[in-house]
């Protein structure tokens, strides 16, 4: 499937707001004890945020528009040195999200592409991603596309440390 990805735009916020529930709802359901549940006006909430970073020169979000619908989207953005990280500057993908139905015939791939080239177009030396450790789907893609493991987070809950 190829569609046609361009910068997200501000008519692109509500369909993109909804996107981000869809990843709050799927990231919630692999544990609910570390992701947020998507309530009441996380749609809205998601297309704000969103929509305070379309313009940042510091960031981009790309948009997978299949004839006038948003099947999906990327957002990434050029992070400084983190010494509490322990890394240089890095481009950072936070969030790609593509529609149940228009998953498994590339329009990932598409966002990604489009995210790490405005990346490196703008200096990043390298790019980060975070992934769900059990979305294994995610995962395998990203390592196709040249991501490798390089961290692994860990939680635990202090309220249930006893159980």
């Amino acid at each position: 499937m190829v569609v046609n990805v361009r910068r997200a735009e501000r008519r692109d916020l509500e369909a993109v707001g909804r996107l981000g529930v869809m990843l709050m709802e799927a990231h919630f359901a692999f544990d609910p004890q570390r992701f947020l549940a998507a309530g009441a006006g996380a749609a809205r909430g998601y297309a704000a945020f969103l929509g305070g970073v379309i313009e940042s020169p510091q960031a981009c979000v790309y948009v997978a528009d299949d004839g006038g619908e948003v099947t999906g989207y990327v957002y990434a953005a050029l992070e400084p040195l983190s010494w509490k990280e322990l890394r240089g500057p890095a481009g950072f993908i936070h969030d790609v999200a593509v529609r149940e139905d228009a998953r498994r015939a590339g329009v990932a791939t598409q966002l990604l592409d489009a995210a790490v080239g405005w990346l490196r177009d703008h200096g990043a030396p390298r790019v980060i991603l975070w992934s769900a450790a059990p979305n294994l789907a995610a995962q395998t893609l990203f390592r196709r596309l040249g991501f490798r493991e390089t961290m692994l987070e860990m939680t635990m809950e202090l309220d249930r440390r006893g159980e």
